[in-house]
């Protein structure tokens, strides 16, 4: 019966606990001072952890820093916990740091160890993840789901810990309801978070998006071309005239958006004229996101049973 709590809790230590290891572990330029290390490792002690969700790590930014390492040294020291199996140490949180030190033909550097479980090692890689300067918004929101389906972390909790209003985050984690070849063009650099946003909704996004980028048209050209789109029922048809029971208050919209966030996927809440019954709708684009959503049905169902 207590078997499934530990990983929708997340971590004991908590996720500001968690939080303030990897902010003391950002570079240099990013912290006030440098943290105090436990001791130094040597870099054939140290191994990176295979869970860790960066793959790519970029060649002209990794000789950048080894040079800073060459003349500074390695200024903020790595985490790391002891391997789970077997000699040596696990890299919790400065695995580019290590890579760059090999580089800079560095024997040791200097480390934090921690006594991090298999759970709290993969919400620590998660957390640094997001904490790129580099991370595109895709990556970003990517990020906040999986801190909220794997650790059961809310948008309020996310926020406070990661120094974001809440409101950043949820409009973060609207844009996973656009296909995928719209995310791609999000990731890629082509199409911004703002004009993305603009599209969330929108019939044909793909194609509206591919006009943005042609067109190259602002934020508020995208909204105007967006509002256009869903006031008339296909291209180059007469506005379609809405029903007064169609309209909805600000917070039945408030709603939608914060379940649509909190989900990943579109959810519409239709009420019944004259009662208080109504419909829940939701979207979903594949069917990794219907399975992850009886998932969640799932969880919540077992949490109200007494």
């Amino acid at each position: 019966m207590n078997d499934r709590k530990p990983e929708r809790r997340g971590l004991a230590r908590g996720l500001s606990s968690l939080m303030a290891d990897v902010a003391a572990d950002r570079p240099a330029e990013a912290a006030d001072r440098p943290r105090p290390a436990d001791r130094n490792l040597p870099i054939e002690a140290l191994a990176p952890n295979p869970g860790q969700p960066r793959r790519d790590f970029d060649p002209e930014g990794l000789e950048e820093l080894a040079q800073s390492i060459r003349e500074h040294g390695v200024i903020q020291p790595l985490i790391v916990r002891r391997q789970p199996e077997g000699e040596g140490y696990q890299i919790v949180a400065g695995e580019r740091r290590w890579r760059a030190a090999q580089m800079a033909k560095l024997h040791e550097v200097p480390v934090v160890v921690r006594d991090y479980s298999d759970t709290e090692v993969l919400e620590v890689a998660i957390i640094e993840n997001i904490q790129r300067a580099d991370l595109n918004p895709v990556e970003e929101a990517l990020g906040y789901r999986q801190l909220i389906d794997r650790f059961g972390h809310t948008q309020e909790r996310i926020a406070e810990a990661l120094g974001k209003s809440r409101s950043h985050v949820a409009n973060a984690m609207r844009l996973l309801q656009l296909p995928d070849e719209v995310l791609g063009l999000l990731r890629d650099g082509a199409l911004s978070a703002g004009h993305a946003r603009t599209l969330i909704g929108a019939p044909e996004p793909l194609a509206m998006a591919q006009r943005i980028i042609r067109e190259g048209l602002t934020v508020r050209e995208a909204e105007r071309l967006a509002q256009a789109g869903k006031a008339a029922e296909s291209p180059g048809s007469a506005p379609r005239r809405r029903n007064p029971a169609e309209e909805k208050d600000a917070d039945t919209r408030a709603l939608e958006a914060d379940l649509s966030a909190n989900l990943g996927m579109s959810v519409k809440i239709t009420h019944e004229p004259g009662s208080e019954a109504g419909i829940i709708s939701i979207r979903y684009n594949r069917f990794d996101d219907l399975d992850r959503l009886c998932n969640v049905l799932s969880a919540i169902s077992r949490d109200t049973q007494i």
